[in-house]
């Protein structure tokens, strides 16, 4: 006996394949169809067959390539304040300390500059300083550098630079709150990341948080080393200073609030809805 077998379209109709040269037979029970049944099966409308559709997310929403585009973007603009925080939490230019440039001698001065973790203090030229400036300095200038890791980390100690003495507490604090807003920029990055590759809206809201602490945690750092600043100046007045913020400081001030803009755009992305069309809906000119 022969043996036949059926097969089954998207719609739920069975079709019999014909034998060579015929039309393709009805099963039973099945509604009648020819050639052109199993022609459409064949070209796709089948339930083993068929185009790709694009992964929906878990409300039932597909994310089209204009909220992916936007993703991105704002996912550059976050990027941009991970650089800027990297940027200035590894380098030491977030204070500059420059006593007269007369102090001393007439030939050479001392200025000092230094961050989280190191502090340089530099030998200039007196006679490459601007004549109009007092104070010795900028630290850009050419001259002999001599930098040393603080010890707040290992040992406990307290640095001292001209004659003054750091508060270890308030450096302390003003790093762990740098390195903790890094450690939020990363899972701010993964959530965003998987967002792309699984199409998923929902890790848009984490991200937006992570990114928006972090950016707040980058601005409380700065204020906190700068009470560390005032602190170190106000422990000794035996040497007469003059300070200010470097272009690291410059950095991380840019790196918070771009990292805060960028989440709020998460956020502004995560909504079920534009807040655009809430406040100007649409008129309906019919």
């Amino acid at each position: 006996m022969w043996s036949t077998f059926f097969l089954t379209d998207e719609d739920g109709r069975t079709v019999v394949p014909g034998s060579a040269g015929g039309g393709g037979g009805v099963a039973p029970g099945g509604p009648a169809q020819g050639a052109g049944g199993l022609a459409s099966l064949m070209g796709g409308r089948t339930t083993f067959g068929g185009n790709k559709r694009r992964r929906t997310t878990s409300t039932g929403h597909v994310m089209s390539e204009a909220q992916e585009g936007k993703i991105k973007l704002a996912f550059f603009v976050a990027i941009v304040g991970v650089v800027l925080t990297v940027l200035g939490v590894g380098t030491e230019f977030w204070a500059e300390l420059s006593p007269p440039k007369h102090f001393y001698n007439n030939q050479t001065c001392l200025t000092a500059h230094y961050g989280l973790w190191k502090g340089c203090i530099r030998t200039l030229w007196v006679a490459d300083i601007d004549p109009e400036r007092e104070s010795c300095g900028p630290a850009e200038l050419p001259g002999d550098s001599n930098c040393t890791y603080f010890k707040f980390f290992t040992t406990g100690e307290n640095a001292v630079m001209f004659q003054k003495t750091t508060e270890k507490n308030l450096n302390v604090a003003a790093a762990m709150l740098a390195l903790f807003s890094l450690f939020l920029m990363v899972m701010g990055a993964i959530c965003i990341t998987m967002s792309l590759s699984k199409e998923i809206l929902f890790f848009l809201k984490p991200a937006s948080i992570c990114f928006i602490l972090s950016g707040v945690l980058v601005l409380l750092s700065l204020l906190v080393f700068h009470q560390s600043v005032l602190a170190f100046l106000a422990s000794d007045h035996t040497v007469p200073l003059h300070h200010e913020l470097s272009w690291s400081v410059s950095c991380l001030g840019c790196a918070g609030a771009v990292l805060i803009v960028g989440g709020i755009l998460f956020l502004l992305l995560a909504l079920p809805c534009s807040p655009w069309q809430k406040c100007l809906p649409h008129k309906n000119n019919s």
